[in-house]
């Protein structure tokens, strides 16, 4: 399956944000992309290989983004129960996917609720 390359430019920029945040790193459990603070992963960047749906899946306390979120074309909540806890997977090459500068949006979100206050602080500091 080839990817849409609007969603690539987009899964690109989420992730180069993601990684640009205090403390976050890349890791590759279970074969797909995340990015962790403190050992804990704050996005679900998934694959770019084409082998599955381009998305992320972010985690978001705020009632409003959470509903924001779920209102876009293809989003749902996460599965594995991540979905109870707030979690929700946002596909990029859906039409009418939320544009990058959201999803990073969310994203920080997402690292808000996982960082330590320390990370917090210094996000805050830039």
């Amino acid at each position: 399956m080839a990817v849409p390359e609007n969603a690539l430019k987009k899964w690109e920029k989420v992730r180069d944000f993601a990684l640009g945040m205090p403390g976050a790193v890349e890791e590759f459990p279970w074969g797909e992309s995340v990015a962790k603070v403190n050992k804990k992963v704050f996005v679900f960047l998934g694959v770019a290989d084409g082998g599955y749906p381009l998305g992320v899946t972010v985690k978001l306390k705020d009632d409003a983004a959470h509903a924001h979120a779920l209102t876009c074309p293809g989003a749902e909540p996460a599965g594995y129960g991540l979905g109870r806890a707030g979690w929700v997977r946002v596909p990029l090459a859906e039409k009418g996917a939320p544009a990058a500068e959201l999803l990073c949006d969310w994203v920080e979100e997402s690292y808000r609720v996982i960082a330590p206050k320390r990370l917090i602080a210094e996000l805050d500091a830039q």
